[in-house]
């Protein structure tokens, strides 16, 4: 995505300017401005070489204007050596004293020259020269609040106080700015709160809805005047108190595309119509850089959801490739699991076997079953998951697994389990079978990963997307691992895992409509949570 503003909008901007202005490529004219047109008696469609507007050029100046046509018209640098202002014949046949300042156009090989006013032009030539270096600035902000910072800062170095005021519906309030402290004192005090989050109706400031409606600048010889006829008796007597007698203001609109996005604010003894057209011109420079913001942030939204999609077809793939493994092993495993477990159940009947013997026998039915739950998770890791919802309460399945996996090991070292349950957490819609799943694989997890003498921490809360299960070990963590990896199948953490658990986890969750997050806790230890909404 490009950062720069659109040809057509550029040319709409300069066009707009109202210091005389010229693009040059090569050594001919390829675009002016109304003002250039107008000092110059220009046609519209009239576009002279260099060499032939140096006629209009003082003798002096035609000395370094032909090296500098014949450089150009070659292709070369121009000469490193220019004056500071130049003598050019108006169309009313008078000599103005202009003052060339020079920038990149839009493509290396033109360049675009402003002829700022050298004989009491002094402002604008600072503000046009601010114009032109901070624009490019501005497109290569990727944060709104970064750009309105930028731009502000930019105008107050140029000695204005300068605020941004922001439009939210039909409410305004102010943005960045640099303004006397005294000042935001003042209005805090008046309004019982920062100044930034105070929001006036637009009604109460109809010289700015005019402003955005008319999506045209004004200019207020009397800044004064104009606070006393928006504000009380008492706040106008401070504004006054406060800033130099003499003040103008401008009030200019900033649009980000076709929509109104808030007025730029200046005040300053020293602002003229002429430097606040540059001012205006700048406001419309701010809407661009805003409107590139909000593109960079739809490619970066668009980037991700591609990326989001590409790793779900990923992962469908895999398990599409999964099922049809899993399809396999149940029908050639489990046939001859359960002839080993009828043996075993015969075996273990048979009254000559000695205790080596019984041992064998109880060793081959815990393999066979362990193999057995094996083949088990695989198949709830890629079949086809249907929830059929009905009212559940997931601090009881919490209470069901715990009982499920701790029930009859008590004699045996294991971490320890607090569970915390929230009072007031609701009923939610799901699966009671398959979130019974889920559960109890998340907490078998955080079990088998913490050490002896451990603790696992258990807690269910109302939150506001839902229902949030929250489980934290004491294991060795998932730190330097990407937390979505956890989640994918044969992704192993511990190496006496399968690497189905988890997978199981956010099926069942994603099923349902939930979020499953994984991370380290500060202490050590993984902490997961799953939110399933009501």
């Amino acid at each position: 995505m490009s950062g720069h503003v659109p040809a057509d909008s550029l040319d709409g901007l300069l066009a707009s300017l109202p210091v005389p202005l010229f693009v040059i490529r090569c050594d001919r004219l390829v675009f002016t401005n109304a003002a250039l047109r107008a000092l110059l008696g220009l046609r519209e469609d009239e576009l002279p070489s260099l060499l032939e507007l140096s006629a209009r050029f003082g003798p002096e100046e035609r000395a370094w204007v032909e090296p500098l046509c014949d450089a150009l018209a070659r292709g070369e640098p121009p000469p490193p050596v220019q004056p500071a202002w130049v003598r050019v014949r108006g169309a009313d046949g008078r000599q103005h004293m202009l003052s060339p300042v020079s920038g990149p156009g839009r493509v290396p090989e033109e360049q675009v020259v402003l002829l700022l006013d050298a004989e009491g032009g002094d402002a604008v030539r600072r503000l046009s020269t601010m114009l032109v270096s901070t624009a490019a600035e501005l497109l290569r902000c990727r944060d709104e609040r970064a750009v309105l910072e930028l731009a502000v800062d930019a105008v107050h170095r140029q000695g204005f106080y300068v605020s941004v005021m922001l439009l939210e519906g039909d409410f305004l309030r102010h943005g960045p700015m640099r303004q006397e402290p005294e000042s935001l004192t003042a209005a805090a005090l008046l309004h019982g709160q920062d100044v930034h989050e105070v929001r006036f109706h637009r009604s109460r400031m109809p010289h700015l809805a005019e402003v955005l409606t008319s999506r045209r600048a004004v200019f207020h010889p009397d800044a004064f005047s104009m606070a006393r006829r928006l504000h009380m008796p008492a706040v106008a007597d401070n504004i006054q108190r406060i800033y130099p007698p003499g003040s103008r203001a401008l009030d200019a609109p900033i649009f980000v595309g076709d929509e109104p996005f808030g007025v730029l604010a200046v005040q300053s003894t020293t602002l003229t119509p002429a430097n606040a057209g540059a001012l205006e011109l700048f406001a419309q420079l701010i809407g661009g850089a805003l409107e590139n913001v909000r593109h960079h942030r739809a490619a970066e939204a668009r980037l991700a959801e591609v990326s989001r999609l590409q790793n779900e077809l990923i992962a469908s793939e895999r398990l599409t490739v999964l099922g049809e493994a899993a399809g396999v092993v149940a029908h050639e495993v489990r046939n001859p699991l359960g002839a080993i477990l009828n043996t075993v159940a015969v075996l273990k009947r048979e009254p000559r076997l000695g205790p080596a013997g019984s041992a064998a026998v109880e060793m081959l039915e815990e393999e066979a079953i362990r193999l057995e739950d094996i083949v088990r998770d695989l198949l709830d890791t890629v079949r086809p998951l249907e929830p059929r919802p009905r009212p559940v309460a997931l601090g009881e399945l919490v209470h069901r697994a715990l009982g499920q996996l701790i029930h009859g090991r008590e004699e045996l070292p294991a971490p320890r389990v607090v569970f915390d349950e929230a009072p007031d957490v609701p009923n939610l819609s799901g699966d009671e079978t398959l979130l019974q799943l889920a559960v109890t694989h998340l907490i078998r997890n955080a079990i088998q990963a913490s050490p002896d003498g451990g603790t696992v921490h258990v807690a269910v809360r109302h939150v506001p997307d839902g229902v949030s299960l929250v489980v934290e070990d004491e294991g060795p963590g998932i730190a330097g691992l990407d937390p979505q990896r956890v989640f994918e199948p044969f992704f192993l953490t511990r190496a006496n895992g399968r690497g189905l658990g988890l997978a199981i986890v956010r099926r069942v969750v994603l099923a349902h409509g939930g979020k499953v997050r994984a991370g380290a806790r500060p202490e050590g230890g993984a902490r997961f949570e799953l939110v399933l909404p009501l």
